[in-house]
């Protein structure tokens, strides 16, 4: 896959520390601390407990630096490779208590953000047959969309709008409070400039071709069986980004795909992704001092 750009600190610190609070409260490490001497230092690896895509290593790793900031993180398998059992995927060096006290933290949001990564990627190749596209949704856990988007992308898939902010999706609760599709349309561009795309949400072919006269940018064509998405595709020819979106899966998306849709909108590849199992082992030898 082409170059994943990574993610900014920045966009993810203050998920790290509030995860970090979360865990450690205002007594700290009870455990840790009453087992490991302050002095202590540890040498461990991450390493893949499964096959799948990689994303988040760095992120994870610098939960670690937020507890300890003399901590040494090297051998970093870049995001977006496939990993399998047993393969390190970085190793870490420095404060016992500060690496095992991170630890949850540091292994959630990467067995989160591989798990997603490894689930688009699964629908990706069912459709790479095709020139379809897959995109996640705003179906992602709250606080965490910034991580769970990129993860989107380190598994092959392209990102929808981030938030309601970016662009428009009129959908079916809209188009009722409207009156109907054509002013809701309508109210849209009145009220916004020339550069924020607008799409419309649809459930049928009577809908589609109403949409289709007012000159919308895309369509989300909201759970239609193959059939009728293929007449759809006919029906928009070309002159708007057809979307395909309800109960796609690993199972139902190369179907789908060659209907001839241009995207796949796939909001199982976040809400329902299983975590990737990583784990953290300490050195043999680090044990023994």
């Amino acid at each position: 896959m082409k170059r994943l750009p990574p993610l900014l600190t920045s966009q993810y610190e203050q998920i790290l520390r509030r995860g970090l609070e979360e865990d450690l409260g205002i007594a700290g490490d009870l455990t840790t601390d009453a087992i490991v001497d302050g002095a202590r230092t540890v040498k461990g690896r991450i390493v893949a407990r499964q096959s799948g895509r990689l994303a988040g290593i760095r992120v994870a790793t610098d939960a670690f630096g937020l507890l300890e900031s003399t901590i040494r993180i090297s051998d970093v398998i870049e995001d977006g490779v496939d990993v399998q059992p047993d393969d390190c995927l970085a190793r870490v060096e420095g404060s016992a208590r500060a690496i095992l006290s991170a630890e949850r933290v540091a292994l959630n949001v990467l067995g989160r953000m591989s798990g997603i990564a490894t689930a688009t990627n699964s629908i990706v190749e069912a459709i790479r047959h095709t020139e379809a596209r897959v995109v996640c949704t705003r179906k992602t856990l709250p606080g965490l969309r910034v991580l769970e988007k990129y993860a989107v992308r380190a598994g092959g898939g392209s990102n929808h709008r981030f938030g309601l902010y970016d662009a428009v999706l009129i959908k079916d609760n809209h188009i009722s409070i409207a009156g109907g599709v054509r002013e809701a349309v309508l109210r849209v561009r009145d009220a916004l400039g020339h550069l924020v795309c607008v799409e419309v949400e649809v459930d049928t072919l009577e809908q589609l071709a109403e949409v289709m006269e007012l000159g919308v940018d895309a369509v989300l064509l909201d759970n239609m069986d193959v059939d009728t998405l293929r007449d759809a595709v006919t029906l928009i020819d070309g002159r708007a980004i057809a979307e395909a979106s309800g109960g796609i899966t690993p199972t139902t998306a190369s179907a789908i795909a060659e209907t001839g849709v241009d995207l796949l909108s796939v909001g199982w590849i976040t809400h329902s992704a299983p975590a990737l199992d990583v784990a953290l082992d300490i050195d043999e030898d680090s044990r023994k001092r």
